[in-house]
Parts: structure tokens; C-alpha cells; sequence
């Protein structure tokens, strides 16, 4: 495993990726939204197709692009606003459920 990698695995906060990845960043708006942040970038590196296949400048790249698109979604909104967390949609009364979802429920009943 590459220095990069192993660094990876060693951040647990937003603040600890933030700083990392060289991520300019407001100190409230981190606080108040940290875990929709991470949640939210999480969402955007499961979208982005080959990023295991990446070398290291590349993968180092592409993750400090989605982290400050990240932050960058609560800095001009609000978690309300944006519905990261399944019990904000929940409680809007909408409800998603996705394709891998279904298709993992038709597995299991056939």
C-alpha cells in the first residue's frame, strides 16, 4: 500500500481529510456540517467510476476535487437543504430507494 493510502486510512474527521488534502476551510461551517461533508463525499467517491485503478497523484487529485465539492455544497446550503442522511428525506416524506437496493430484495425473493 502506497504512503498516500496508508495516510488515508489513518484520518477519521473532516477536519483531519480537510487539512490533509490541502482544503481551505471555514472552521463553523465545518462544525456545524462535518458528518454530512464526509457523508457527502463518500456519495461523490462511490459515483466516480475506476477510482481504486488511480495512481496516487491522480487518486490524491481526484479526492481533494469531491472533498471541496463537498464542502463546498454546505457552504452555500444547509443540511436541511441538501438531505444527505436517509431521516431528512424520511421526514420530508419522500423516500428513495435505490437501484442496487431493489435489485439486492429480487435476489433474495427469487
Amino acid at each position: 500500500m502506497s504512503e498516500f493510502r496508508k495516510t488515508l486510512a489513518t484520518l477519521s474527521s473532516a477536519e483531519d481529510f480537510l487539512k490533509f488534502l490541502e482544503i481551505d476551510y471555514e472552521a463553523a461551517v465545518v462544525h456545524v456540517n462535518r458528518l454530512h461533508i464526509l457523508k457527502r463525499f463518500h456519495d461523490y467517491l462511490r459515483r466516480t467510476p475506476d477510482v481504486d485503478t488511480l495512481d496516487d497523484d491522480a487518486l490524491k487529485a481526484t479526492y481533494r476535487m469531491l472533498l471541496e465539492k463537498a464542502y463546498q455544497d454546505f457552504v452555500h446550503s444547509d443540511a436541511v437543504t441538501e438531505k444527505v442522511f436517509k431521516v431528512f428525506l424520511q421526514a420530508q416524506g419522500t423516500a428513495h430507494v435505490g437501484l442496487d437496493q431493489v435489485r439486492l430484495s429480487l435476489r433474495k425473493d427469487g
